[in-house]
């Protein structure tokens, strides 16, 4: 039992880690597209954010598995259903991310900026050296939350097949009629989450230096 949990926790932690390093850069951008001067761009970076987050994920998961069959014909393969899951995890996660980002830039004082104008420092400088410092502190909370989410979430990956932990756990549970699979797959990701929480606890202890 705990070499099929295994291999599939292997899966989970690839899909969360995928997830993160996707995700969160690209958030980053479709925040700054949302709040684009540019409005055709605010606006088509509001609709993506919109329909992301406004539709189950599982159901994203199953239109990126199965439109590209159904609506052009494409073979895609055994290995599909992977990039399927990978890429539907990433545009849904940094939709999310996006709007904390937003929040985090838009509650730095207007004052900062034009301070950091007059000391000569350039839009670029202003945002890497003296905004994003700030807004990652007060996202991470935000931020904590959604990771750990996602921690749990890396199990709707089953509707694509994929053997991940809680797919491989209802499979013993299955062939063993018991639920102890269930019972050890909730540990491991209880275990998981426990990690990540002492992770975000120590980040923030090392933001300290930031007061408002």
């Amino acid at each position: 039992m705990m070499g099929l949990l295994g291999s599939g926790l292997t899966l989970t932690a690839q899909i969360f880690f995928v997830t993160l390093v996707g995700a969160l850069p690209l958030g980053v951008v479709v925040a700054l597209c949302r709040m684009s001067r540019f409005k055709p761009l605010a606006w088509l970076a509001a609709f993506y954010i919109s329909v992301l987050r406004g539709t189950p994920l599982m159901l994203q998961l199953m239109a990126l598995m199965f439109v590209p069959y159904y609506l052009f014909g494409l073979q895609l393969g055994s290995d599909w259903k992977f990039w399927a899951c990978d890429i539907g995890f990433v545009i849904n996660y940094a939709a999310y991310f996006a709007e904390i980002y937003r929040s985090g830039i838009q509650s730095i004082p207007r004052g900062q900026y034009e301070a950091a104008e007059v000391l000569g420092y350039t839009r670029g400088q202003t945002f890497m050296r003296i905004v994003l410092p700030q807004v990652f502190k007060r996202i991470l909370p935000s931020m904590g939350n959604e990771v750990i989410t996602l921690v749990k979430d890396t199990s709707l990956a089953f509707v694509l097949g994929i053997m991940e932990m809680f797919t491989q756990a209802k499979a013993i549970a299955a062939s063993q009629v018991s639920m102890t699979p269930y019972l050890v797959a909730a540990a491991i990701y209880w275990v998981c989450c426990l990690i990540i929480e002492f992770i975000l606890r120590r980040a923030e202890k090392r933001l300290d230096y930031y007061h408002d």
